[in-house]
């Protein structure tokens, strides 16, 4: 029953958004690309864990809808960060770390905050994640100033399916839903952002799984254009 529930909630959802798409996409930017990441996550003592991540941003086509695109091969950007996380209870854990994101002519810095709640259930198990994040870069002289540090409010809600059996074994496919809303400001710029990422994963053994499908995500339609991201997802993890 709660399988049930849980699938006609996402349906009805990822129906929502492509209304929002499509309702948008006159006057509305896209992008299209891939986002392949490696995740480490390194188990310690008395349920602290680090969790290592690095991840690229490689954009093929841009452009507006019903316009002429933007085709060609363009390296956006990467992601490296570290976090350390603490389980706090038997569904919850907090977490804390740090992110660089490397630019053509930058480097971004972002502080994170996270907390996390998971229910296990029969045949699924659902995931809340709660967290807060602040962005910055050093000015020429290297000085940090508040009046440049943009902040992000998030929360996100995941759902793991196994494809066989009632859970998650070696050698088995398995159906992941992502479902994340973000709310940011900068002095007196603020924007939303939604993000729904569906995913086919593998489990190769306990310690190493595959995950591939889309990131879909949707900002800036508090502004005049909205800007739609569609992103090839390519994770590969592995826990030590």
């Amino acid at each position: 029953m709660r399988t049930t529930l849980s699938f006609r909630y996402y349906f009805i959802l990822f129906a929502i958004q492509l209304f929002m798409v499509k309702s948008g996409t006159a006057q509305s930017l896209y992008r299209v690309g891939t986002m392949p990441s490696v995740n480490i996550n390194y188990g310690l003592n008395k349920g602290w864990a680090l969790h290592f991540k690095t991840e690229s941003r490689l954009l093929f086509q841009s452009g507006q809808f019903g316009k002429e695109p933007i085709r060609g091969f363009d390296y956006l950007l990467s992601d490296i960060s570290m976090i350390a996380s603490k389980k706090t209870g038997l569904n919850t854990n907090l977490a804390g770390g740090y992110l660089v994101r490397i630019l053509e002519d930058q480097a971004i810095h972002r502080t994170i905050q996270q907390f996390s709640i998971v229910r296990k259930y029969n045949s699924f198990r659902i995931a809340h994640r709660f967290s807060a994040d602040q962005s910055f870069n050093l000015n020429p002289i290297g000085k940090f100033e508040f009046k440049y540090v943009e902040y992000r409010l998030r929360y996100r809600i995941a759902a793991e399916f196994p494809l066989n059996g009632q859970s998650v074994d070696a050698k088995e496919f398995y159906l992941k839903i992502n479902n994340e809303y973000l709310y940011g400001w900068q002095n007196s710029n603020n924007d939303i952002e939604i993000r729904f990422v569906p995913l086919l994963g593998y489990n190769f053994v306990d310690k190493s799984k595959l995950e591939l499908g889309l990131d879909y995500r949707l900002d800036s339609f508090l502004h005049d254009t909205t800007r739609n991201s569609f992103w090839l997802s390519i994770n590969w993890f592995f826990r030590i």
